[in-house]
């Protein structure tokens, strides 16, 4: 006869490939949707912030330095700086213009950015005002307390493009 039955240990080996097999299984439903869905292993978006948009002609100021950025960038033309970088974004992997407002000598963009593997979701938002000469931008993160650099990143690399002189016809 046997003794008690003992209790079953699990290996490494065996933990990894259980770990392996949920997270296929966690993926196989992005597998059948189309490709911006697929974009991201998950789909954290969060709420949309009530802060966005323009308020008495000025984007509103960032709570949390850790997950947003609030620049003024000074230009003879911020109106034209604005279309400039419309074809960059356009063409940023992950980026979505939800909305533009153009006026004469004004325009408002306000975009989504999907992180590619959590799909955590970024409010970037662009204000140009050809009479204070600026263009306003704001990038901040829906969700978490830290965006780890990211939105610091993104508005650095539009003023690399701005400063380039990427044309739309260049962007395109």
């Amino acid at each position: 006869m046997n003794g008690p039955a003992q209790p079953r240990r699990l290996g490494l080996g065996r933990i990894l490939v259980t770990a392996c097999l949920w997270l296929l299984a966690a993926a196989a439903p992005l597998t059948f949707q189309p490709a911006a869905a697929a974009a991201a292993l998950f789909h954290l978006v969060g709420p949309v912030p009530a802060e966005l948009g323009l308020h008495d002609g000025h984007l509103s100021p960032c709570t949390a330095p850790s997950h947003c950025v609030r620049q003024d960038w000074p230009l003879a033309d911020p109106v034209a700086g604005l279309h400039q970088l419309m074809p960059v974004l356009a063409a940023t992997p992950g980026v979505a213009v939800e909305r533009f407002d153009e006026q004469p000598g004004a325009a408002y963009l306000h975009a989504t950015a999907e992180s590619r593997l959590f799909g955590f979701i970024d409010d970037l938002e662009l204000a140009a005002d050809a009479r204070s000469g600026v263009l306003q931008l704001r990038s901040a993160s829906r969700l978490g307390d830290s965006d780890l650099g990211v939105n610091r990143a993104r508005l650095e690399s539009l003023k690399q493009a701005l400063e380039a002189g990427i044309s739309p016809a260049a962007a395109g």
